[in-house]
């Protein structure tokens, strides 16, 4: 039987204009079999659960260095919850203090993959989580 491949959007928030560890993710998952979509810099809470509704992904990634991740998670969960899309995983990546990782996760990020994370870390993550959800 074919298994699809893992379809991933990694994304980027607001005003933060840092993606070099973004794109070194990217391309560690693509070197794994994922499918990845980048959503570029710049994108708002809507634009990115539109793409990662509208791509089908099973999981969104998100990566943050500028502070705002204890606004932009409600935000990127009520969207979600409008688009009847709660079963898709939901990542977040990137630079922020230890509290703040246990406050997202209370929120529902299922896991929080910081700067030292290496590639392979993150691989086996999603990969993990995919097989631990199931078929969508």
């Amino acid at each position: 039987m074919h298994q699809a491949p893992i379809r991933v959007l990694l994304a980027k928030v607001g005003l933060d204009g840092h993606d070099r560890g973004v794109k070194v993710v990217a391309r560690a998952l693509r070197d794994a079999g994922m499918d990845v979509i980048y959503s570029g810099l710049h994108r708002t809470p809507e634009e990115i659960v539109n793409a990662a509704v509208q791509e089908d992904v099973d999981v969104l990634g998100v990566s943050l260095l500028s502070g705002v991740q204890l606004t932009v998670f409600p935000k990127l969960f009520k969207l979600l919850d409008e688009k009847g899309a709660r079963d898709m995983i939901v990542m977040a990546g990137g630079v922020m203090p230890d509290d703040d990782v246990e406050a997202i996760r209370a929120m529902g990020v299922r896991e929080v993959l910081l700067q030292d994370t290496p590639p392979q870390v993150i691989v086996d993550s999603i990969r993990t989580m995919v097989a631990e959800r199931g078929e969508r």
